[in-house]
């Protein structure tokens, strides 16, 4: 590869004041819409992880020490700057992940309530003392003073598809807790995570209390998060990649938001027009390409002709195309390799006798939405998680049968009932093994101060954001012990 290759700039580069350079030092930044080269990032060696692990445990001191009142309000700066940047910012994420302009502008000001929300939330956690005359054999001489403290240097990996927020809500929490963060994003993804970090630099954040670290998984993946100055590791992605990084730590806490297979459960009793809605909105947004997605259904068979007829209607009132040239639904893939994993979940499924109801069709990157009926269990996209725009049915003969198939995945991350029998949802809901259950509702993360958590291979621990604070922080108890 030549050591430096000048790459013309349109008016996207120009407005981002991006260094295009190409050399075995960078990594370019390819956009899911046409495959344009955006721009580039450092692909960081060991040595240069290192020194950024060292900034900030060398800044974790200081920081740690100054008072919450002034990390608050780098928090309220931040989300002030992001604001004023939000059209450039919209801009940068339709290029870099594809998304529609809507969703786009939409993650900037989610991310900005979020940090406000955040410096709020930590104002607002006190710790607490107990008497020792409480537990029998004790008395008032003995009081313990509980305090949280942080935890130290964060790791925070982000994913490409909200690159702006899902950082941002591992990074505010961890520095309003008090923690210094290494921050690697998803290589696609990393422009938009440069501009965070310069945002929260220009906020008043201390040099070295956020670092940023990019490259390549293959060779600095493992070594960064089985470095010795990491205290925490706050990770979304993927099953597989979460599963390798726990099976590589030892002794180091784990914040893990990975995949999900949601189902959606549709009773005899649903109102099927609202449930049709709230599920072509979950299932296709973003073109599915969402932790969250409604990735299956599973109806009552009684009224799964008609169900299915009223998504088919909806499904077909989607706008499909390049988000740059108008609003649209249903966007490209974030690569090749993505729409390649997606389109065989297809055609498995139709080689074992799937029905085609819409969709099935692909142009490059970008997958018509799509919906099968009669759907088997012996199909993979019955059980995979597609990250894509397709919706499988599974027709059922009974809400216990309903229940065993959504229990039967190795996910569990949420899943919605739609019914209009309290009674029913609160039954259904008490037997789901999910961390949420969304009652008449597609499966959604939000608001943010709820709690966000998955079970079995859909994640460790909880999010939200006073949750996330306290899972970046420790209990400190301090026993003061009186003579009177």
């Amino acid at each position: 590869m030549n050591a430096e290759k000048e790459i013309k700039k349109d008016s996207l580069h120009e407005n981002l004041d991006i260094e295009i350079k190409n050399n075995e030092k960078h990594i370019e930044i390819i956009s899911p819409i046409g495959g344009s080269i955006l721009g580039t990032v450092p692909a960081y060696s060991k040595e240069e992880v290192d020194r950024e692990i060292k900034k900030a445990k060398n800044a974790f001191p200081a920081w740690r020490d100054t008072p919450l009142s002034v990390r608050a309000e780098v928090l309220y700066k931040a989300s002030d700057i992001l604001l004023r940047n939000i059209d450039e910012l919209t801009d940068l994420l339709v290029h870099e992940v594809g998304k529609d302009k809507k969703s786009a502008n939409s993650e900037i000001s989610r991310t900005a309530d979020f940090m406000r929300f955040t410096a709020d939330t930590a104002k607002s956690i006190h710790g607490e003392s107990i008497q020792g005359d409480n537990f029998s054999g004790f008395n008032k001489e003995k009081v313990a003073v509980v305090t949280r403290e942080p935890v130290g240097v964060v790791l925070a990996i982000s994913p490409f598809n909200y690159p702006i927020n899902l950082a941002a809500s591992k990074i505010a929490p961890a520095l309003a807790a008090g923690n210094t963060v290494v921050f690697k994003p998803a290589t696609t993804g990393a422009l938009c995570g440069t501009k965070l970090v310069e945002i929260f630099k220009e906020a008043g954040l201390p040099d070295g209390v956020l670092t940023m670290v990019t490259g390549k998984g293959s060779e600095i993946g493992d070594y960064v998060v089985t470095h010795q100055g990491i205290n925490f590791i706050n990770f979304t992605g993927s099953t597989e990649v979460g599963e390798h990084i726990s099976k590589m730590t030892t002794m180091v806490p784990l914040l893990m938001e990975l995949g999900g297979k949601d189902a959606a459960i549709v009773l005899k009793d649903a109102d099927l027009s609202f449930a049709a809605k709230n599920i072509v909105s979950g299932a296709f947004s973003y073109s599915g390409q969402r932790c969250t997605a409604v990735k299956r259904i599973l109806v009552l068979n009684e009224v799964a002709d008609e169900l299915i007829a009223k998504l088919k209607e909806l499904i077909e009132q989607l706008k499909i195309g390049n988000p740059l040239e108008e609003q649209v639904d249903v966007v490209p893939l974030i690569n090749e390799r993505a729409a390649d994993f997606v389109w065989n979940l297809i055609e498995d499924g139709k080689e074992k006798g799937a029905k085609l109801i819409c969709g099935g069709k692909r142009e490059s990157n970008l997958i018509f939405p799509t919906l099968l009926d009669y759907v088997t269990t012996d199909m993979r996209v019955a059980w995979e998680e597609p990250f894509g725009p397709v919706l499988p049915v599974l027709r059922v003969e009974s809400v216990d049968e309903a229940i065993r198939l959504a229990n039967a995945s190795e996910y569990g991350l949420q899943s919605s009932v739609f019914t209009e029998n309290i009674e029913d949802a609160f039954y259904v809901a008490s037997k789901l093994e999910v961390g949420t259950v969304q009652i008449n509702n597609k499966t959604e993360r939000g608001p943010d101060h709820f709690p966000f958590l998955g079970v079995k291979k859909s994640g460790i621990g909880t999010q939200g954001i006073r949750y996330s604070i306290e899972a970046m922080t420790r209990v400190k108890a301090t026993v003061i012990n009186l003579h009177y």
